[in-house]
């Protein structure tokens, strides 16, 4: 665990450069705009350690899986978000030294991420090995209003000199991904120009064919006037720059404004691709820097105003749960459902970043409540365009009658994980996109969604679980056999209580999903019926006979839900009796002594414990939370959220105040020693879920939505916005109670601490009642 960022609300602080912390910092201050990302690597050349990370959505290549024994049903290719050509790059020679952090004193160094306006800003001063002292400021972003653009602003003042500074501000192509399985560079190169003070670089993707075409163009400005230079272009191969000289005095200050763009053929026709970089550099020219700036102010002063949540006593947790939606809103706006979440983002290659059941298990809540319902409609529609896909994936495992197995990690609908006890076995990610369709529905009312998309992804999921289980004569039920749960410390398990227990539901929610757009759209029942060749008596009939009889792991005795057959045959020895040296597991343990272990890396029983809360009551959420809690060792960034709602339905202030500590300040603190390959934004989700679901309590059952908060002794108060069914309402818990304001011109009934409250147009309600556990 780390602890050199500065608590404040609405900042990201770093005072002081460390080399052996650049990597985290490079993750922790990465920026982003739903179309590109950009790590914290400087601006100016560095020679030190280093992860450097451009990134494009939705451009992928497909790397030949690496495995030690190939096995039939194996994916042949890992896809993986490329790293694309750095576009931030300033080679500056000071009186004919380069400036590099690495081979220079630093002084006076601070790095700020500036959440509430989106920009990056880094101040630092450098004595370079001539004595010669300059001081720089460097501020960039990428814009959500211009979603192909980035911008740098850096200044260059000398400190003790007057002398000449020589610049050179590329776009370079020449680029690797750390993670390649084969140290294989994935781009060729197609075309580059520089002309005066532009230059431009297309590239292509090998295998896939994409095309990203980068253009730059760079200004320089003294005495905040133009300054009179002569560019000089370089164009090569993956390589473009445009080079300058200039006199720089003491004291006065030069700033380089370095515009980009970048633009693939996702969404232009390859010949058009150097055109449309073109215009687009042209129109934010024509706005400049401090236009774009401004307007990157007011654009995400309009997200933290659908999104922010307010706690009042606490900076710690207040800078936590705003780097988490920070984070998430940079990364994913939903405007295309070509894309989607990868768990690292737009800041780090670990993972691929492709897309997990993260997604649907964690970003649909946040994203349902605090963006426009397009926003995630489009992730299921992701996985409905993929349905194709999936049932291909099914077929290679055998599968048939159109089973559908979506991947548990893909970029285009094939599965790309080569783990076996991923690849093969963790088919509970089938369940977390059949729970999404619910669970959007439930919160919107979008019942047509049901006819236009979700029933025949809901079929094909069912089908695959009537499939995947077998009869077993000895227990005269059905059994899953060879399957992993959602913890990952144990494989190849029979039965596993959360697996077997969403299969049920799937195949059940299936049933009353085929009833309900039977009733409601005949002709597109109709339809659906044709397209899929279903039989709906004979397969729903099979469907309710697997899920009436249906075998679930328990312990008569200790009266709790067994994670797996034989579970209790491991030696239980809970968490805190392991060492620290012993900490993280997986980084000290071999894998053999993991499995053998009773250690449990995420919420498995409590998993399914969280998604289906109704169907169980208090009594045995409290039974299994006390079990599992101290045997897990929340080595996944997606279990302390998990247990801090579940911790805060069971009036364990502590816990779940502790467990949303973890999760809020999970990358910020470091706590799993991983943030330099890259932030866990999926997971950022599950911080949002830990205040909304957990600490407020907030519910949506049968469709109607309800409250009931309470207020940690650590807070003052709290305070968030939702939008439900177009209704916007602000929710504020303190001392007193809780008062819900209703902002739209709806009146709506919440219910609050099990009563109804009716909320006027326009109006609030506040409703007295002890919020302090």
């Amino acid at each position: 665990m780390k602890n050199y960022i500065k608590a404040n609300e609405w900042q990201i602080i770093e005072e002081g450069f460390d080399p052996d912390l650049n990597e985290i910092s490079e993750s922790l201050f990465s920026i982003g705009n739903g179309h590109m990302g950009q790590r914290a690597n400087f601006e100016e050349n560095y020679s030190g350690k280093t992860l450097q990370g451009s990134y494009i959505a939705g451009v992928y290549y497909p790397d030949k899986t690496r495995v030690g024994w190939w096995k039939n049903g194996y994916p042949e290719n890992f896809a993986k978000v490329l790293n694309a050509a750095n576009w931030i790059g300033l080679n500056i020679l000071i009186d004919g030294e380069q400036l590099d952090l690495a081979k220079c004193t630093v002084t006076d160094f601070k790095r700020v991420l500036n959440m509430r306006e989106g920009y990056l800003q880094r101040t630092f001063i450098a004595e370079l090995n001539n004595n010669n002292q300059v001081k720089i400021n460097a501020k960039r972003f990428c814009s959500i209003v211009d979603e192909k653009a980035g911008a740098i602003s850096y200044s260059i003042t000398p400190l003790n000199f007057s002398g000449e500074i020589r610049i050179s501000s590329y776009i370079d192509g020449d680029i690797v991904n750390k993670d390649s399985n084969y140290d294989e560079k994935f781009w060729d190169h197609v075309n580059s120009s520089a002309d005066s003070n532009e230059a431009y670089l297309t590239l292509r993707t090998k295998k896939t064919l994409f095309e990203v075409c980068t253009g730059i163009c760079t200004q320089v400005y003294q005495n905040n006037k133009p300054a009179t230079v002569i560019y000089t272009g370089t164009a090569k191969e993956k390589y473009t720059s445009t080079t300058f000289t200039l006199s720089a005095k003491q004291a006065e200050e030069t700033t380089i404004y370095k515009y980009a763009i970048n633009v693939s053929s996702q969404n232009y026709q390859p010949s058009n691709l150097l055109a449309a970089c073109k215009k687009a550099l042209d129109d934010i020219l024509n706005k400049g820097f401090d236009k774009m700036l401004a307007e990157q102010a007011s654009a995400w002063q309009e997200k933290w105003d659908e999104s922010d949540i307010i706690i009042e006593g606490d900076v710690a947790a207040q800078q936590g749960i705003r780097f988490n939606i920070f984070q998430l809103n940079q990364t994913y706006t939903g405007k295309d459902d070509r894309l989607n979440i990868g768990p690292k983002g737009f800041t780090g290659e670990k993972y691929g970043g492709s897309t997990y059941w993260d997604t649907e298990a964690y970003c649909v809540p946040f994203y349902l409540a605090t963006a426009p319902q397009q926003v995630t409609q489009n992730l299921l529609i992701y996985r409905y365009k993929q349905l194709d896909k999936a049932i291909e994936n099914a077929a290679k495992l055998g599968f048939n009658n159109g089973a559908a197995l979506y991947p548990m990690v893909t970029m285009n609908g094939e599965e790309c994980h080569n783990e076996w006890e991923i690849t093969f076995e963790e088919i509970h990610r089938n369940g977390a996109i059949a729970y999404a369709i619910y669970n959007y529905i439930n919160y919107t009312g979008d019942t047509a969604y049901l006819n236009d998309y979700g029933l025949e992804v809901l079929i094909g999921i069912a089908r695959f679980w009537s499939q995947r289980v077998n009869w077993s004569e000895s227990k005269s039920k059905f059994v899953m056999l060879g399957v992993t749960g959602p913890n990952e410390y144990e494989n190849n398990v029979n039965n596993n209580w959360y697996t077997n227990t969403i299969a049920c539901w799937s195949m059940d929610y299936a049933a009353e999903a085929v009833k309900q757009v039977k009733i409601s759209n005949q002709q597109k029942y109709d339809s659906i019926v044709e397209k899929l060749s279903f039989n709906e008596i004979e397969e729903t009939s099979y469907w309710n006979h697997v899920t009436g009889n249906m075998y679930f792991p328990e312990d008569e005795e200790k009266n709790i839900f067994l994670q797996q057959d034989g579970f209790l045959d491991k030696e239980i020895v809970t968490v805190n009796k392991l060492k620290a040296a012993d900490r993280p597991l997986n980084q000290n343990w071999s894998w053999d002594r993991i499995l053998r272990s009773c250690y449990i890396k995420q919420a498995d029983v409590l998993q399914g414990l969280y998604f289906f809360s109704d169907k169980f009551d208090e009594e045995a959420l409290k039974r299994n939370y006390e079990f599992y809690e101290p045997l897990t060792v929340h080595e996944s960034s997606l279990s302390p959220c998990v247990h801090a709602i579940l911790a805060a339905r069971l009036g364990r202030e502590d816990d779940a105040y502790n467990f949303y500590l973890r999760t809020s300040r999970l990358d910020l603190d470091d706590y799993n020693n991983d943030t330099e390959d890259g932030l866990h934004i999926t997971s950022m989700a599950g911080t949002w879920m830990s205040v909304v679901e957990g600490f407020a309590g907030m519910r949506v059952k049968d469709g109607k939505l309800g409250f009931k908060p309470f207020l940690p002794a650590q807070w003052q108060s709290y305070s968030f916005n939702i939008t439900f069914r177009g209704v916007l309402i602000n929710i504020k818990v303190n001392t007193d109670g809780i008062c819900l304001c209703n902002y739209s011109t709806q009146n709506i009934r919440i219910n609050v601490f099990n009563e109804n409250c009716d909320i006027n147009a326009s109006s609030q309600a506040f409703v007295a009642h002890k919020v302090r556990v």
